[in-house]
């Protein structure tokens, strides 16, 4: 019988639009976890289709591998609000700072790891590195630091920060689960957001990085190596910008092919890249959803 202390808990969030993606990156956990500790999977799930839920049920072995669905809207407490912000990402994307809520209470800590991403190394890994007594331990965004002009935090002299203070991206948080919970972090994000609405960028990212600034452990940078770089020697391949399942995809052809080996061990077997415009309007779909998101706010206060 497996313990919480043998026991690797990991939160990812999507929708049913990215299920494909989901299925990718549970195999290629499943295929390179060799140190032999069970794995929960956490999913929170905004309108994942009861078909692919199905078959992504098929992809793992329940002996050793637990998957559990969250619905979205029952996890969102129900007097908060998100905040709304310019860019094409959809609401699921916030639902990283409940990561900690949805384990069991006993868990200590919790991986967060962005749908759009495949695992090439152990993920035990990044379990058992030693954070000390961060709350939170991330990778150093290939935009560096908090006055980059096109990321970043726009008004970190206003806020007291450095310029050179280091900006780190969210796709990958290794999260102390008890220090989170007790310190109520989403309503520290909701009430940063809140207070630097006009400034908000790359949906939770921003608030996360000014409530963490200088206060974040920085993890080997190999736990999130965007596609769009092409890094050698990659623990973790993220897929930021266009992903693999379109044919307008520009980013590393290894990391493409990478993300096809593991697709094709599942349902999701021979697909193929859908054009660009299946792309283009799903951001115009979520662009729509926090216009109207912001109008209804706006109605309400």
């Amino acid at each position: 019988m497996s313990t919480q202390q043998d026991t690797i808990y990991i939160v990812i969030a999507t929708d049913n639009h990215y299920a494909i993606l989901l299925a990718a990156l549970l195999k290629s956990i499943e295929q390179n976890h060799k140190s032999g500790e069970r794995i929960e999977f956490y999913i929170i799930d905004n309108g994942i289709t009861p078909e692919n839920i199905g078959k992504l049920k098929t992809i793992l072995d329940p002996a050793a591998y637990g998957l559990h669905f969250c619905d979205m809207k029952k996890v969102l407490p129900k007097d908060m609000v998100l905040p709304v912000d310019g860019s094409a990402l959809p609401f699921v994307a916030y639902m990283r700072m409940f990561a900690p809520y949805i384990i069991p209470a006993e868990a200590e800590k919790v991986l967060y790891l962005d749908v759009d991403m495949i695992v090439v190394t152990d993920i035990s890994k990044l379990w058992h590195t030693d954070i000390g007594d961060y709350m939170v331990g991330c990778v150093q965004d290939h935009s560096a630091v908090v006055s980059c002009e096109w990321a970043g935090i726009r008004n970190y002299a206003q806020l007291g920060l450095s310029p050179d203070t280091k900006y780190f991206n969210s796709g990958l948080l290794h999260i102390n689960a008890k220090a989170w919970r007790a310190a109520n972090i989403p309503e520290q994000i909701i009430r940063c957001s809140e207070e630097n609405k006009e400034y908000l960028s790359l949906a939770d990212q921003y608030p996360l990085n000014v409530v963490f600034a200088n206060k974040w452990f920085e993890l080997d940078p190999r736990w999130n190596c965007k596609a769009i770089l092409d890094i050698n020697d990659p623990y973790i391949m993220h897929f930021i910008d266009i992903k693999p399942i379109y044919k307008s995809y520009n980013g590393s052809k290894f990391y493409q092919d990478t993300f096809y080996k593991y697709l094709n061990m599942t349902p999701w077997a021979n697909y193929s890249p859908k054009s660009n415009y299946v792309r283009l309007w799903r951001k115009i779909y979520y662009k729509l959803i926090k216009t109207t998101s912001k109008l209804l706010n706006k109605t309400h206060t």
